[in-house]
């Protein structure tokens, strides 16, 4: 193992781990940083309702993207956390699109797997009720939800940005998340 691959593994800071990547190609930074996101990044997956193989895999894609663009990180702009979790985001969205558009090689052709009106009239709806839900929660309940779930930041890095316990963090969105389900009738 190299020095600075050494330094880094004792330091433990994931955003040195991706520098070493990008310049040096350094394997110890990079299984280090896989060892450390690759099951957080799969328990991201699974949480957006990726299946169990489809979340393995593009958690390995997601690394694999990081070691391809590790020179593209900056720690001036992201955490290497939120860059990482943008790439796994990135991708599952490519996965969703794929899906709902699956690519036969004919050009013109509509999909199959699209919405009936009622289906999309439903999903709207869903959407009102989850808006309407949310303005009911404290302010502060509100924020945790919306770094944790529709910016995918880890409970730690919400704690860090908003300056409070990590407890208090985990407190509010468990007391949000229960408040929704109660309010959603479940379905939250």
């Amino acid at each position: 193992m190299s020095e600075l691959a050494e330094r880094q593994l004792i330091s433990e800071h994931p955003g040195e781990w991706i520098v070493a990547i990008g310049r040096y190609r350094d394997r110890a930074s990079f299984i280090a940083l896989f060892t450390s996101f690759a099951p957080k990044v799969k328990g991201y997956l699974l949480r957006q309702g990726v299946a169990e193989q489809a979340a393995e895999d593009l958690a390995q894609e997601t690394l694999l993207a990081v070691w391809r663009k590790a020179e593209q990180f900056d720690p001036l702009r992201a955490s290497a956390g939120a860059w990482i979790y943008t790439i796994a985001r990135n991708l599952r969205v490519d996965l969703l699109r794929r899906e709902l558009q699956p690519d036969n090689g004919r050009i013109g052709e509509t999909p199959t797997a699209q919405l009936t009106p009622e289906d999309e009239l439903k999903v709207l709806e869903g959407e009102a009720r989850l808006r309407a839900a949310m303005a009911t929660l404290p302010r502060e309940q509100a924020q945790v939800l919306q770094l944790s779930y529709f910016e995918d930041r880890s409970h730690p890095e919400i704690a860090t940005h908003l300056g409070l316990p990590l407890g208090t963090v985990k407190s509010r969105i468990r007391l949000a998340s229960a408040h929704l389900r109660s309010t959603l009738g479940g379905l939250a």
